[in-house]
């Protein structure tokens, strides 16, 4: 027993010793969630290198993993990050990326994440999500974040829903896909209701094909739809 517990102990300490020896290969990179790539693998992998120098063949104990994930973190268009060493001593590294709900499209352009954060524009792919126009400002995003997030969590303003505009007073107004006539929801108290009251008229004027026979509607009012006509 004696004997079989010391050549478990050295087989551990060997093993151990072997492992923490090993020497690191190129970064693995793996994104998780959306298909559609802001960030390139390549990119990724030159954050690692520039912030801990050339990872490969560097052994597995000198490397701070805690680092390279703070520095993975650190670009804006990653939300998290975490990077670790396999046991064949390949690094690898699982990104999330952030997830754009709007584009603002003033003096500055970027998107608005679905946290209400700045996202910068990538040159890799650009999303799909209503432009945000008018009276913008980065660090005071917060009405146009909460119109943002209703229009991405509703599948009806998802698909409707081409812009937002928001006065230099912060009223907002929508355009929509194939309508002339401009939403005018005013200020986000109520927002729901005031959906709820958008689609119930899109949806009358439609089945009358009348969409086209009006320029405002105005929703701004407490229980009201106050239309105004071409």
């Amino acid at each position: 027993m004696i004997v079989l517990l010391g050549l478990v102990s050295f087989l551990f300490a060997f093993a151990s010793g072997r492992n923490m020896n090993r020497k690191v290969t190129d970064p693995n990179v793996k994104f998780i969630g959306e298909d559609n790539l802001f960030i390139t693998n390549e990119t990724v992998s030159k954050l690692l290198i520039q912030n801990y120098g050339a990872v490969k063949n560097v052994r597995k104990e000198a490397l701070d993993l805690n680092k390279l994930e703070n520095a993975l973190k650190s670009n804006p268009m990653i939300k998290t990050a975490e990077v670790y060493v396999a046991v064949n001593g390949l690094l690898k590294a699982k990104i999330e990326q952030k997830t754009p709900i709007a584009r603002v499209s003033t003096n500055a352009s970027y998107y608005i994440d679905d946290e209400g954060f700045y996202m910068p524009l990538s040159t890799n792919y650009s999303a799909r999500v209503p432009l945000v126009t008018g009276y913008v400002e980065k660090n005071n995003l917060k009405n146009v974040y909460t119109v943002a997030s209703k229009i991405n969590g509703d599948d009806f303003l998802k698909m409707n829903v081409i812009e937002i505009h928001q006065s230099f007073n912060n009223k907002i107004s929508l355009k929509l896909r194939q309508c002339k006539f401009l939403v005018q929801l005013g200020d986000v108290n109520l927002l729901d209701k005031k959906i709820n009251n958008l689609k119930a008229f899109y949806q009358k004027k439609q089945k009358e094909k009348a969409l086209n026979n009006y320029s405002k509607v105005n929703l701004q009012f407490d229980n009201q739809v106050i239309c105004t006509k071409t």
